[in-house]
């Protein structure tokens, strides 16, 4: 675990060396979070049931760096994993109008049975226009033992506020895929294979609240042979809550 964790720092490291950072005031920021289930990608990381995560960030000019813990209630598709610690380190920087961004993460999973951690990095472009906010971006899991292969998740997001409202519309789409080496554990990252996922959401933000629900859905198949690693059951059609505060 502690191999791949400073695999990620390396890798953030190397892409921030890319850049200058500005001199600026450091800055940080703790979040705490409440929701009916850990979703990432369209997949359930706690078994479609609720979750608790806490998050710290801290930046200096460009340069930033932050950890997440979520309960993961003996996830299935992480090898019964209690929780799962993210640490990241990232950088951004503006060309013209859009800002381009790369980081790096590496996920170590507390009480899984086996080697579940790995890492992956990612580079993404957004750009603001009025209310709305859009980005497009890739993430890279390179050939890991502990995914089964490698894999790839190609994505595209935006939100806006709506005027005169504190409501802000989210909608996501997403494709997993990647190389196989072990077909068993690939399917941790993608049950059934390939697949694209979506999203649309509402949030309400108030001062330092945010409470939102999303709809979200993939293309994976229920009845598709699945290893014990997939969980498909917690991978269909569904709607999510969370409340989330920040100091």
């Amino acid at each position: 675990m502690i191999r791949r964790v400073q695999l990620a720092g390396v890798l953030g490291a190397a892409s921030c060396g890319l850049i200058t950072p500005a001199f600026a005031q450091d800055a940080g920021s703790v979040t705490l979070e409440v929701m009916s289930e850990e979703e990432r990608r369209g997949l359930s990381w706690s078994e479609g049931r609720a979750a608790l995560a806490g998050d710290i960030r801290v930046s200096r000019g460009r340069l930033d760096a932050s950890a997440r813990v979520v309960t993961l209630r003996n996830s299935v598709r992480h090898g019964g994993a209690d929780a799962v610690v993210d640490l990241s380190v990232g950088t951004d920087w503006d060309l013209g109008a859009v800002r381009i961004r790369t980081d790096a993460t590496g996920h170590a999973f507390a009480g899984a049975r086996g080697r579940m951690d790995y890492v992956e990095a990612g580079v993404s472009a957004s750009y603001a226009y009025g209310p709305l906010y859009a980005t497009v971006g890739v993430i890279g899991a390179p050939s890991q033992r502990a995914i089964g292969g490698s894999n790839v998740y190609a994505y595209a997001n935006a939100n806006a506020g709506i005027p005169g409202t504190p409501l802000t519309m989210l909608a996501e789409v997403g494709h997993s895929s990647g190389s196989v080496r072990d077909p068993s554990r690939a399917q941790r990252l993608r049950p059934g294979g390939s697949y694209t996922n979506w999203r649309l959401g509402l949030e309400h933000r108030r001062d330092r609240l945010t409470i939102g629900v999303d709809y979200i859905g993939t293309e994976v198949s229920r009845t598709a042979t699945a290893s014990r690693f997939a969980d498909q059951r917690n991978a269909g059609d569904r709607i999510v809550g969370r409340v989330q505060v920040s100091f």
